[in-house]
């Protein structure tokens, strides 16, 4: 019920998935939906918007981080349920990333507000500044994992699935198939915004890798499982310390700075230390691309077109 082991981020690993798959099998026997976890995991992290605006009181600093960490929870425990209930949406996608965004932008709004009062405007422009760096790094983090199940498991997480409507039929059924659609088409147009558009610091290197994948599993299909093994080998560790932009270490690094009672040097390390991150961890992904060359090319030597790879899958490599 749980994204994939190898690539996932170390607190979600240990922590935050563990904890959310206890809650799970008790939110399926009460019936609860994913898109009502999705929901409630919203409205924690506006609550801890409105606890970080009094920062300044410990007390305060300690609900709001404590309220994220549930906004994590369920931001875990909603996909888990929609996994084990087979109810996977557009829609509950969508809503997903709603949650996300309601969820740094009710932080950052009220510690902008908190700011204000001791910096005026420049409090509000450093927060919007590093809003858009903060939107920037995160997609091109999570373009990096989709890239990953794309090419590492032939996993496409986008593909449109059937409607539930379309599934049960009905006199209703056109109407909500229609509504379906409309969904779909928000989604897509989103995913093309924030995968394609905002993780452009990664756009050419994203472009080499899928050229030269898209090329070596077009000439030998029949060894696709080997190709992939090959590609894992090299991009999970990159992927993973992908992670030191995830939410997660966002959510740590506003608590240690509000408990430290300088929450404006998170939004500069945001602007800034991120931003340094993210050229490191692309650099290291031309790394990692030129290393996926050299295992292409000896893949191609050692098993000629229409050659099967007898070893697809198992611990070989080459």
């Amino acid at each position: 019920m749980r994204r994939t082991a190898e690539i996932e981020e170390i607190t979600n690993l240990y922590f935050i998935h563990p904890v959310a798959s206890r809650f799970v099998p008790l939110a399926a026997r009460l019936g609860l939906t994913p898109n009502t976890l999705t929901i409630a995991g919203m409205l924690f992290g506006v609550l801890a918007g409105f606890a970080y605006y009094r920062y300044q009181d410990p007390r305060f600093a300690v609900a709001g981080f404590v309220l994220m960490i549930g906004w994590h929870i369920m931001d875990g425990a909603d996909g888990q349920l929609a996994r084990l209930t087979r109810s996977q949406s557009h829609f509950g996608k969508v809503l997903d990333g709603i949650s996300d965004t309601a969820t740094f932008l009710a932080v950052y709004t009220a510690l902008a507000l908190a700011l204000g009062r001791k910096y005026g405007d420049r409090a509000y422009a450093l927060v919007i500044v590093a809003g858009v760096f903060h939107a920037v790094q995160s997609a091109t983090y999570e373009a990096r994992r989709q890239e990953y199940e794309l090419w590492g498991w032939g996993r496409k997480s986008a593909e449109p699935t059937q409607s539930a409507a379309t599934a049960r039929g009905g006199s209703r059924a056109d109407a909500r198939t229609a509504q379906a659609s409309l969904v779909d088409g928000l989604f897509s147009f989103l995913h093309r915004l924030f995968y394609d558009r905002l993780s452009f610091p990664a756009a050419d290197v994203t472009e080499k890798v899928r050229t030269s994948m898209a090329a070596a599993l077009d000439r030998q299909p029949e060894n696709a499982a080997f190709i992939r093994e090959q590609y894992r080998r090299i991009f999970a560790p990159l992927v993973r310390r992908w992670s030191l932009l995830s939410a997660n270490y966002r959510t740590l690094g506003i608590f240690v700075c509000v408990l430290l009672a300088v929450p404006e040097y998170y939004f500069w390390f945001e602007i800034i230390g991120g931003s340094v991150v993210l050229a490191l961890l692309i650099a290291s992904e031309y790394d990692g691309y030129r290393r996926l060359l050299v295992q292409l090319d000896a893949a191609n030597a050692a098993f000629p077109e229409g050659t099967h790879a007898a070893s697809e899958g198992s611990s070989r490599s080459l």
